[in-house]
């Protein structure tokens, strides 16, 4: 058997570095937004040309899996937290960590990231008419989701801690049951549906990231993070791509060749998601783990970060979207410029950030 502080570490240094390439994929996702036909974004230069249709699926490839994934890692680190701290520094130090951020959010950078589209009206007006917390929302759920997790440890003692085999069968019904959890979810909540007041943008993937949330709070108690064998990583990847080479030309003839559509559609859209969600979850997790479980300065220095990446993300995105209008430029080609200058650019701004007094408490 390994060594146990060994196993924490490795654990944690995987974990951090997942969190890197998820908060790349966050700014990616924004970028590809910006450019593509997916009018979601403070910021937006629609696609004259066809590559702006590899932007959309870019986009829609990384919301099927990249904030479950997001959920799933905040739930596993939650069962520990909550037994070092108790229930009420627990409950303090979440509200502190993501509510301080969600309002900064809401009160100094929404301003500057939407002064631009005011549509005529007056600001104020204009400020509380389109109210969002942006990609804050994410704090916003994590939030209900931390005082569910503090509920329901009132009324049940945890689960023992005793690391228990992730079998082939759990995750096959999981996925199943989680894509018809989805699809009965979409019957209320179609996909594209928008809940302004708490401004959540995919209100239609609520089912996976509570069901991520509640796996990353099993998998730390069962140790499934050590515990998933090495070939897991490769059955995960080859489960991810090939519901996407089976379903995803399924879903376009359904749709009439768009990804909307009936039932039938819904249902399969539903599947596909939830197979390569798990699919690329597994095989991450497990790859990283294997192969990206140490942290030099500089990745030590990204993942410290990341979290304030995250919540800055959208200010700098919009900065450069309106330096770069002048660029004239396929929509491919100007998300790469974009990218390439927002990812440097995010974190130096982050590291600035965290200089200031008291912000290393919160972030």
């Amino acid at each position: 058997m390994r060594d146990m502080t060994t196993e924490t570490r490795t654990r944690l240094h995987a974990v951090d570095n997942l969190r890197i390439l998820l908060t790349v994929l966050v700014v990616a996702h924004h970028v590809a937004i910006t450019y593509g036909n997916i009018p979601v974004w403070y910021y937006l230069e629609p696609a004259k040309d066809p590559s702006g249709l590899l932007l959309d699926l870019l986009a829609v490839i990384n919301q099927a899996y990249f904030m479950g994934f997001f959920f799933l890692i905040s739930g596993f680190f939650t069962p520990g937290s909550h037994d070092r701290k108790g229930a009420r520094a627990f409950l303090r130090d979440r509200l502190v960590r993501l509510g301080i951020p969600l309002l900064v959010f809401a009160v100094l950078l929404r301003p500057l990231i939407t002064f631009g589209g005011r549509d005529g009206m007056p600001y104020w007006q204009y400020y509380f008419a389109s109210w969002s917390p942006g990609p804050m929302w994410f704090a916003e759920v994590l939030i209900v989701f931390a005082l569910a997790y503090a509920a329901w440890r009132r009324l049940r003692a945890p689960l023992d801690q005793r690391p228990a085999p992730l079998k082939l069968t759990w995750i096959v019904l999981f996925t199943l049951g989680l894509a018809a959890l989805t699809f009965l979810w979409r019957i209320p909540v179609p996909t594209g549906a928008h809940w302004p007041v708490v401004g959540l943008p995919t209100p239609y993937f609520l089912p996976q990231y509570a069901a991520m949330f509640m796996l990353g709070c099993v998998a730390f108690r069962r140790g499934w993070f050590e515990t998933l064998p090495e070939r897991a990583s490769v059955l995960g990847f080859v489960a991810a791509g090939g519901a996407t080479v089976v379903l995803m030309p399924v879903m376009l003839a359904a749709g009439g060749g768009t990804l909307t559509g009936g039932p039938l559609e819904s249902a399969l859209m539903a599947l596909w998601e939830s197979v390569f969600a798990v699919g690329m979850i597994i095989g991450l997790t497990v790859w990283f783990r294997e192969r990206f479980n140490r942290q030099g300065p500089r990745a030590r220095f990204l993942s410290d970060h990341a979290y304030t990446v995250y919540v800055i993300h959208p200010l700098v995105l919009v900065g450069l979207g309106w330096s770069l209008r002048w660029l004239e430029a396929i929509a491919v080609v100007k998300f790469a410029v974009m990218l390439v200058l927002a990812l440097p650019l995010c974190w130096w701004i982050a590291y600035l950030v965290r200089l200031l007094p008291g912000a290393k408490r919160v972030l």
